[in-house]
């Protein structure tokens, strides 16, 4: 039902964009022009399928002469979703991409999660948390999942280091049906999963967690994470180096077939620990 509101809100910022570029007579490209994104963008907005970052809100409100209207309510909906403020655009961009190769230094990537394991993730980040706080942020990490199971899912390529396999997780059964899981869809064609072995050593994306998604009728854009903020992405040379260091990330992985063989395997030492305890 939250999910069903918030969607009709943006919803109702979307009819309340076009009512007002029309009252000035401007056409999406006009308009689009004026705040610096494509006219695609602005009837993106105005559908509800894609939701404007505050700065652009704001742009809106100068160039529409809207008494800041929009850039508050894009902060309200902003402020209502379960997702962090820095995240919450990514969010959207993920429903909308048609390829997303991802890097996961530390825990299996949220889109891949299974709920217990989502559930391990968060009391671990908040330990005096309430139970529902931290079913809300299991829902919402499900819910992102779902692009996964769209017959236009996007190209999903994912790169795990192998310590996000040995770090247990929830405790061995958690992580028994996690590796499983991620087999699972691997198997399944649904990801394209590698492992970058301990072995490595030092690479490409040191840094922290790595995203970069690619669009039909835009630009790529990446993120990058570190434990506390992530920073989205969209200087046209700056997403050339991470597609640079996804690839020399690519170069130092497993291939598919070994990393599905070692996700299986550590699957099946967590499972025999598991059954012993």
């Amino acid at each position: 039902m939250a999910k069903a509101r918030r969607q009709d809100t943006w919803a109702f910022f979307g009819q309340e964009l076009k009512a007002q570029r029309e009252t000035k007579g401007l056409t999406q490209t006009e308009l689009g022009d004026l705040v610096f994104v494509s006219g695609g963008y602005i009837g993106q907005f105005e559908q509800g399928i894609r939701k404007p970052q505050l700065d652009v809100a704001r742009r809106i409100d100068v160039v529409l002469q809207t008494g800041g209207f929009f850039e508050r309510t894009c902060k309200r909906l902003i402020n209502a979703s379960p997702y962090a403020t820095y995240f919450e655009p990514v969010v959207e961009l993920e429903r909308l991409a048609t390829k997303i190769c991802e890097f996961a230094p530390t825990v299996v990537p949220g889109l891949l999660q299974t709920a217990e394991y989502a559930r391990a993730v968060t009391l671990a980040a908040n330990p005096f948390a309430t139970d529902a706080y931290v079913e809300e942020k299991v829902t919402s990490r499900l819910d992102r999942a779902q692009i996964l199971k769209r017959t236009t899912r996007p190209e999903y390529w994912v790169i795990v280091h192998e310590n996000a396999l040995l770090t247990p997780v929830g405790g061995a059964a958690v992580m028994a049906a996690q590796l499983e899981h991620l087999a699972t869809l691997a198997r399944e064609r649904v990801a394209l999963v590698m492992v970058l072995p301990r072995t490595t050593g030092a690479h490409a994306a040191m840094g922290g967690m790595l995203q970069i998604m690619e669009f039909q009728d835009a630009p790529p854009t990446a993120y990058t994470e570190t434990s506390f903020s992530g920073t989205l992405l969209d200087d046209p040379a700056v997403v050339k180096q991470t597609q640079r260091a996804y690839d020399l990330l690519r170069v130092a992985a497993l291939s598919p077939e070994a990393s599905l063989a070692l996700i299986e395997s550590a699957a099946e030492d967590y499972r025999r620990c598991a059954s012993t305890t």
